[in-house]
């Protein structure tokens, strides 16, 4: 590698560890490796054909008491730590009363989008009394949604 490639790459690592806040306890990305799909600059993973996330538990239209366990589910793809860029592969993230607004950018880290980039199917989680919606998106290592995104439908409950 020369020296310009090279500094290209540690600028390139370091803005990617700077836009990733709030991903503590999660391995950094690595590079991807030759054949792998990583999201890099402009490009994203590419889904893989028929892949499907979808919330388990609970069912729309139900009415739950907090703390709300959540189950997830996929088909067609596998679940993979955040950091590791295989290929047809990612991991879940939870969407609280909102829904994706940039699909080529890394999924925000807060109250609305919680990350699970250890490989977790499921979550329990505090929510106020009310009607919620809950919606999984499954994102690469590197947390950005796969081209086309893999996205649930979007579950409504009621707490009480």
């Amino acid at each position: 590698m020369n020296r310009c490639n090279a500094s290209l790459l540690v600028a390139s690592l370091l803005l990617l560890v700077l836009a990733l806040p709030g991903c503590s306890g999660e391995q950094p990305a690595q590079p991807a490796q030759p054949g792998g799909a990583a999201a890099t600059g402009s490009q994203r993973s590419v889904a893989p054909p028929g892949a499907t996330v979808f919330i388990i538990s609970p069912q729309n239209g139900a009415t739950v008491s907090s703390p709300v366990q959540v189950k997830f589910g996929v088909s067609g793809i596998d679940i993979a730590p955040a950091g590791q860029l295989a290929a047809n592969s990612g991991h879940h993230h939870l969407l609280i009363d909102t829904e994706l607004s940039n699909p080529d950018q890394p999924v925000p880290a807060d109250a609305q989008h919680l990350h699970y980039g250890k490989g977790q199917t499921e979550a329990t989680i505090d929510l106020e009394p009310g009607q919620h919606t809950l919606q999984l998106v499954l994102a690469d290592g590197n947390h950005v949604p796969h081209q086309a995104p893999i996205v649930s439908k979007i579950v409504t409950i009621t707490v009480e």
